[in-house]
């Protein structure tokens, strides 16, 4: 009996076992799909890893504990007919497929390499009928990031080490990010608050209630900055007489639909509106591209490549929107948007961030995602179908209302055309109408409500204000900016109040000493430009060696002069008004990701640690005995509570107030 002989299969190689579930899924039983976890190579932990003596040689290794991972690979390779590697299509998915077909033997110039945008059957299908070599450039520009930022890391961290504290780094887009956070600290210290009023009025036209601000008098607007301007406004006028409408205008406005998701536009409105972290954002987004397993359909990518700088949309994602807007809500409601012209330092290889089918609705998808990952695709899905709607449309109306020369203005607003909001609901208009007047109607006074305001001092960051600042400086990149939030926070740099990001001390001290030995790590201009030049890598007008050397030569020298002239900074601890419980010795304040605690001074020999209680100034509502205090849930955010917890299990997320009901909640106990 003759036994057939197996035949070989294709094998493929993705970063991530999930990825290679989907993919495998869609090409068949003639491809093998593995995953390399990742990176398999990279630059030493133990040493530089840079040959700063013969044009910067990167020194790579295989990563420890990759071995058996790496032979399977070599084994599957080995036997397989056709060897391709699909990792991301961006520098580090080059560099991934770079390294592996090192590892693996295969030709940089052979036809191994399949990218796609997209993990969709069709896309999928049609990137393995072109695959390609390795597109060196790309493989530089991840290289040229690799190096420089290990001689940065490798070169300051260790002065770090010595002269402030063990475990402190510093690094290119890390130093300006927490630069510009002490900077806006600096501008809250120095704020000086001026005083200002409003004066607001309720008026009655029949039975209908409006209101109206403080405009000006003789027809020109006037300030009101203290209570004797508002007094002289308020002797003018007699309440109990007419006020007469002097000017009616409406006029009409629209409001353009929101471009597509980028990267950073995508971590910014997560941020800001459903409270996640830029890292939280990245790995759901991770997952939603790689692929959700789906009932009768298997492993599907819901969503685009999530790493990118580009509002540009797919004439195929165009039609699709189409569809679906006009089948859902009515031809009125398209409008086909042109492509946003990219800016110099735009990354446009792939289009916005989108889901891959837009019948794929939030809703039907939602007993089958987790509650995060339903909530951004919730954000990705509205915000692609908003931004191929029509304009809002809108009329603004204002009244100007007069009485012995005071003038006050009402304004009001109704929507004409809802477009746009339909599909982004967070993103509506209300009407606010006022009644039907014309010029020289009486209406009357109600009651005036003057009141006294203070300037506000410049708002700290929040992560999404501070990507969105990093993004318009041209610092950074949509890969960088998850990653610099993440390390700042984890070496204690920075902590958060609620959502606003807070320097720390030692924050201050390094952020210090890296200014004054290496000013152009910190230099915002300079570290625009270092982008600049590695976007010129990517596209093969600069050799990336010749970017490490303009940087490192004068860089090195700075090194030098650090290590021999830089002293130690001493780092003292705010000694806390309490004694440890354990072994009676002073405590110190120190701070965590999770805000400020007091431990023992004597750590590492005790490990006493206490909360830090910040009371109200009132009683527990429900006990009547314990003080009401501020604490904090988990992921930070704010909540009162009682000090004889637990044996009073009063929780309140409102602050409460004496004499009134505090309603309580059991999420918070």
């Amino acid at each position: 009996m003759v036994t057939k002989k197996k035949k070989a299969k294709k094998l493929v190689i993705v970063e991530s076992p999930a990825k290679a579930r989907t993919i495998e899924n869609y090409l068949g039983k003639d491809y093998e799909v593995l995953a390399s976890m990742g990176h398999i190579r990279d630059l030493p932990k133990s040493q530089l890893g840079v040959d700063t003596e013969h044009n910067y040689e990167p020194k790579y290794i295989n990563i420890r504990g990759k071995a058996p991972l790496i032979n399977s690979l070599k084994k599957a390779a080995k036997s397989a007919s056709a060897v391709y590697v699909a990792s991301d299509p961006d520098r580090e998915g080059e560099a991934i497929a770079w390294h592996l077909g090192h590892i693996l033997g295969l030709p940089d110039s052979g036809k191994n390499r399949v990218t796609f945008n997209e993990i969709t059957k069709p896309a999928v299908k049609e990137a393995f009928k072109h695959p390609r070599g390795i597109e060196q450039d790309l493989v530089d520009a991840q290289q040229a990031r690799r190096v420089l930022d290990r001689l940065v890391g490798y070169s300051i961290s260790p002065i770090l080490w010595q002269k402030v504290k063990r475990g402190l780094s510093a690094g290119r887009v890390q130093s300006v990010a927490l630069g510009l956070i002490l900077d806006k600290e600096k501008e809250i210290a120095a704020f000086v608050p001026k005083e200002y009023w409003s004066l607001n009025a309720n008026f009655k036209a029949g039975k209908h209630e409006f209101s109206a601000e403080f405009y000006g008098t003789d027809g020109k607007k006037v300030k009101l900055d203290n209570q004797k301007s508002v007094s002289r406004i308020l002797k003018r006028i007699d309440s109990s007489k007419d006020f007469k409408i002097t000017d009616i205008s409406t006029k009409e406005s629209k409001r353009n639909a929101p471009n597509p998701f980028t990267t950073s536009s995508l971590q910014q409105t997560a941020n800001s509106q459903l409270n996640y972290h830029a890292r939280k954002t990245m790995q759901i987004a991770q997952g939603l591209y790689e692929g959700i397993s789906l009932p009768k359909i298997g492993h599907v990518g819901l969503i685009t490549y999530m790493r990118t700088d580009s509002t540009r949309l797919s004439e195929t994602a165009q039609e699709m929107a189409k569809k679906f807007i006009v089948d859902k809500f009515g031809k009125e409601y398209y409008h086909r948007h042109n492509v946003v012209k990219k800016s110099e330092n735009v990354q446009d290889a792939h289009e916005a961030i989108r889901p891959t089918d837009a019948e794929r609705t939030p809703e039907s998808l939602k007993e089958i995602l987790t509650r995060d990952q339903y909530r951004l695709y919730n954000l990705i899905w509205s915000r692609f179908i908003a931004s191929q709607m029509s304009e809002q449309k809108l009329e603004n109306q204002s009244l100007m209302i007069e009485q012995n020369k005071t003038v006050w203005r009402a304004t009001g607003i109704k929507v004409l055309f809802d477009g746009w909001t339909k599909a982004l609901k967070t993103s509506s208009t209300k009407n606010n109408i006022l009644p039907a007047l014309k010029i020289g109607d009486l209406v009357q006074m109600v009651n005036n409500l003057p009141e006294q305001h203070f300037t506000q001092p410049p708002a700290r960051y929040t992560e999404a204000s501070l990507i969105k600042a990093l993004e318009e400086l041209g610092v950074g990149r949509p890969s960088t900016y998850a990653p610099t939030m993440d390390t700042i926070q984890r070496r204690g740099y920075i902590g958060f109040d609620q959502k606003k990001i807070v320097p720390t001390d030692l924050g201050d001290i390094v952020q210090d000493v890296v200014v004054k030995s290496f000013p152009e790590v910190t230099d915002k201009q300079f570290t625009s430009k270092i982008e600049d030049e590695l976007d010129k890598v990517e596209t093969g007008n600069v050799k990336w060696q010749k970017v490490i050397d303009e940087f490192y030569k004068p860089f090195s020298k700075e090194v030098d002069a650090a290590i021999e002239n830089l002293e130690k900074v001493p780092i003292y601890d705010r000694i806390a008004p309490e004694l440890c419980d354990i072994c009676g010795s002073l405590m110190v304040i120190r701070r965590s990701r999770r805000g400020e605690f007091y431990a023992c001074s004597r750590f590492p020999d005790c490990h006493g640690t206490k909360s830090i209680v910040e009371e109200i100034g009132m009683k527990c509502p429900k006990c009547g005995i314990g003080e009401v205090v501020i604490k904090r849930t988990k992921r930070g955010r704010i909540f009162y509570g009682c000090s004889r917890y637990p044996d009073c299990d009063f929780a309140s997320w409102t602050k409460p107030k004496k004499n009134e009901e505090t309603e309580e909640t059991n999420e918070t106990k």
